[in-house]
């Protein structure tokens, strides 16, 4: 029996994994083998990565991968987007990386739009307007003439700087560097204009890599601190939502993705870019996948929400909240998840009272109550959601499949169905991860394409989950009210 091991490093934007992968017999087989923390660190007013511990981290999860005593056919890293870590010319890390939260750029989009207008800057590159964006983020320390921006020679993000780390070799993987809005979709390639503006050249970064490429070997100081020979490391898709949507069982045109955790990315894959002044106006993305995919999809603030709730409660386990959120009364209090307050709150509890305050709404008065708050608003703003992607889709869209942490959601689940009126069926909690092996096998040459990797994944998961719509007239008066609240902030 042929055997393949491969070992996922997959680090989300609150923490991070080193997981081992058997693959035999067109099935896969995954085991948890290192968690920790991504640690965000608040010093002299700003915020930052803590990316040595990260890389700590991944040391001692490689560390106890080598102690497995398996044989290891190669090793992929996938991480959040935009973030990134600048190097001098002799190779060396300057400063810790900024992490996308920090309110540095809060007002970049508009002081960049001085310089080349919104609409350019979005036809260039069919990536959405958010502040954090590297091109925005890259100006604001241009701006602030950042002295590790300017002895900087090279910029890798964040799965590139890790795999520089392990390897010794630079190089700039494809779907992060889309995240970045300083890529053209059409050509895959730097728009020079942008890059010129902040004062840059392709030079500043390593060449760019396509997914199922190999990035370079273990050096031996790798090696030496782990246990482990000269493994290569593969650049898989390196945005995480990237891996997520290759791990994903998608089939047909009438289908959604809902890359649910921190984050939720909502969206459909396409063959070609969507860039037109609807998308524009909806402020759309089009962020590179594999294969030559494109993920046309919006960013929508996703579990974030209740995780900083739950930094103020006392510690339960989520099947608690849950019971709690059902038993509280419905459709209470509503917000809009992406209204900036809700960004990096010092209190979300605080942030989120104030919001119904201003929206002449009772503020929740118990932990149920915020977390019904919270994943009742999510659902009617998926809604909202849905009903723009489907301006884009080939096809009207019947099916959501929802992956990721919030797979394992069932009232969540339940709640985005009633609200869409689309069938749910669940993916994979762990499909970052599958989508992240999937690819290294690839490479290695176990599966030949995307509908071969996405077999073996169906292959190797449980039946799905499946939720129907329920409750339809008090899910859209819901809606209306949601509409106005939304409206007013």
């Amino acid at each position: 029996m042929n055997i393949h091991h491969f070992v996922a490093i997959d680090l989300g934007a609150t923490s991070g994994r080193v997981i081992l992968a058997s693959l035999s017999n067109g099935t896969i087989e995954m085991e948890e083998i290192h968690r920790f923390p991504d640690t965000i660190i608040q010093m002299q007013g700003h915020f930052y990565w803590d990316l040595p511990a990260i890389y700590k981290s991944v040391i001692e999860g490689l560390k106890k991968v080598a102690e497995r005593k398996v044989a290891i056919t190669s090793i992929g890293i996938d991480t959040w987007g935009v973030d990134f870590a600048l190097f001098g010319e002799d190779g060396l890390m300057l400063g810790l990386p900024y992490c996308y939260r920090d309110p540095h750029t809060t007002d970049a989009p508009e002081k960049f739009f001085e310089r080349m207008p919104r609409h350019e800057l979005y036809e260039k590159t069919g990536i959405q307007i958010m502040n954090f964006n590297s091109v925005f983020q890259l100006d604001t320390l241009r701006r602030n003439h950042c002295s590790a921006l300017e002895a900087a020679a090279k910029i890798l993000f964040i799965p590139d700087a890790l795999a520089y780390l392990l390897t010794g070799n630079m190089i700039t993987e494809y779907t992060i560097a889309s995240t970045a809005q300083m890529i053209d979709p059409r050509t895959k390639c730097w728009d020079k204009d942008i890059l010129s503006l902040l004062g840059l050249k392709e030079e500043n970064f390593g060449p760019i890599t396509m997914p199922g490429q190999k990035t370079g070997t273990l050096t031996e100081e790798v090696r030496s601190l782990t246990g482990l020979g000269s493994i290569p490391v593969v650049a898989v898709a390196g945005h995480d939502t990237g891996s997520a949507v290759a791990g994903t069982q998608l089939s047909g045109n009438d289908t959604a993705y809902l890359s649910s955790g921190t984050w939720s990315l909502m969206g459909i894959e396409s063959r070609e870019p969507i860039i037109s002044e609807r998308s524009f106006e909806l402020n759309f993305t089009n962020e590179g996948g594999i294969e030559g995919t494109i993920r046309v999809l919006k960013n929508i603030c996703g579990m974030w929400l209740l995780e900083r709730s739950r930094t103020e409660w006392e510690e339960q386990s989520y099947s608690s909240l849950i019971a709690q959120a059902e038993a509280s009364e419905p459709f209470r209090s509503l917000i809009n998840p992406d209204a900036p307050c809700f960004a990096n709150p010092k209190s979300m509890i605080e942030a989120i009272n104030a919001y119904c305050k201003a929206t002449d709404q009772p503020t929740p008065q118990s932990t149920g109550e915020y977390v019904r708050c919270i994943f009742e608003s999510l659902a009617l703003r998926y809604r909202q959601v849905v009903e723009m992607l489907g301006e884009f889709s080939p096809e009207p869209l019947s099916k959501m499949i929802v992956i990721g942490g919030g797979a394992r959601n069932n009232m969540l689940n339940q709640y985005t169905a009633n609200a869409t009126n689309l069938k749910v069926e669940t993916g994979s909690s762990e499909a970052t991860a599958l989508g992240n092996v999937m690819m290294q096998a690839k490479w290695a040459g176990v599966v030949a394409s995307i509908e071969q990797m996405r077999q073996m994944i169906a292959q190797s998961l449980p039946a799905r989950e499946q939720f129907t719509p329920q409750e339809k007239e008090l899910w859209d008066a819901a809606y209306e009210k949601y509409l106005t609240i939304y409206r007013e902030l």
